[in-house]
């Protein structure tokens, strides 16, 4: 049996493992456990990676509001090439929604109404009648996901961190005050921290380690990719309804990737698209814009996982002595990573976490357990 001993250990290497993987390095000695044959390839490799300050409930607004900074200037030398693009979101409204636009316009931060004409200026495809009215967030951008995550692994390395691809874990006990993981290959990994950032396998961590389960849920998220020609959608907003029942935004300067924002509940697995979501989520687009789709050139899937209640679950455990859950990112992941990061090291080292800390009481997974 081959034994490696550490300070932390960490379970699943997509952004929400590789940033506090990152962050937890510099201190102490970390192994970075993944069970696939590369980093991200799940939720991290599937995301539509546009940074949005108005999306996801408040304790997930901070941490993206923190997170800001480091995507305009990140460390020296984290990546080769800018990690954010600006690219405005527009909520569109159809008469049924103008009640909804008008309070996120009042809640949010930064939003501003923007009249129709204005839009069609610039999303020259928009249907004449779809929105009776709409807002635009200016400051959002489109966020490398890729130079991100391989930024947080390059930290990793730097401090002599470890990551372990094609290491599934089995066994997880705690013995002696330190957790013991058996993975697949025969390696077992030590720790008196282990930090469950497994994602939609959380639970599925939790049981293997005896720990009560959070009741994470798995929702199944769609994409697809379409020529928009004649438009060359390069520069358009990201567009939504207020509803958030489709999205589209430009990939690749010329396509355009299309979601019908579907959340079906699913069980942790390499999860593949629906031809009836790729349908309703074409079918959405094209009722606000003037968009014939010949084909689909290509589909995807991917799993964002929520809490029962929807925050997020960073935090020891109450019942369980050095199991920390890093878990219930749902679709906000990379755009409030950098925080995340720098909040899960803050909490496992003892230290002050300053801004983030008004959220603490909000994202404590002990409030599943009362």
């Amino acid at each position: 049996m081959d034994t490696h001993r550490f300070d932390v250990i960490v379970i699943g290497a997509g952004m929400a493992g590789a940033s506090a993987a990152a962050n937890l390095a510099p201190d102490h000695k970390v192994a970075l456990i993944e069970a696939e044959e590369a980093p991200g390839y799940h939720t991290t490799g599937r995301s539509a990676a546009i940074w949005i300050l108005n999306y996801g409930p408040p304790d997930v607004r901070v941490l993206t509001g923190m997170s800001r900074h480091f995507f305009e200037h990140p460390p020296e030398g984290f990546a080769d090439a800018p990690l954010a693009a600006q690219r405005p979101v527009v909520f569109l409204a159809p008469p049924e929604q103008e009640a909804e636009l008008r309070g996120l316009v009042e809640q949010g931060i930064g939003l501003q109404p923007i009249s129709i004409p204005d839009l069609r200026a610039m999303v020259p495809a928009l249907r004449e009648g779809y929105a009776s009215s709409a807002a635009i967030e200016r400051d959002a951008f489109d966020m490398d996901v890729a130079a991100l995550l391989q930024g947080f692994l390059r930290l990793l390395r730097r401090h002599e961190g470890t990551l372990a691809l094609r290491s599934r874990t089995g066994r997880i006990e705690r013995k002696g005050g330190v957790w013991e993981v058996a993975v697949t290959g025969g390696a077992v990994f030590e720790a008196p921290i282990l930090v469950n950032a497994a994602g939609a396998w959380g639970d599925v961590v939790a049981e293997q380690a005896g720990v009560a389960k959070l009741g994470l849920v798995p929702k199944r998220r769609t994409g697809a990719i379409i020529d928009p020609a004649p438009f060359l959608p390069e520069h358009w907003p990201m567009l939504n309804d207020v509803s958030h029942t489709w999205y589209c935004r430009a990939e690749a300067r010329t396509k355009l990737m299309v979601s019908p924002a579907d959340e079906t509940d699913m069980y942790p697995h390499d999860v593949q698209p629906d031809e009836l979501d790729i349908a309703i989520g074409i079918d959405r687009m094209q009722q606000a814009l003037d968009i014939e789709v010949r084909r689909v050139e290509h589909s995807w899937a991917g799993l964002r996982t929520f809490t029962p209640d929807r925050s997020l679950a960073f935090g020891f455990d109450p019942r369980a002595e050095g199991f920390f859950w890093v878990v219930g990112q749902g679709g906000y992941g990379i755009q409030t990573s950098p925080a995340a990061g720098r909040l899960v090291a803050d909490l496992v080292s003892g230290r002050d976490p300053g801004e983030a800390a008004r959220i603490l009481k909000d994202i404590d997974p002990g409030r599943f357990t009362t």
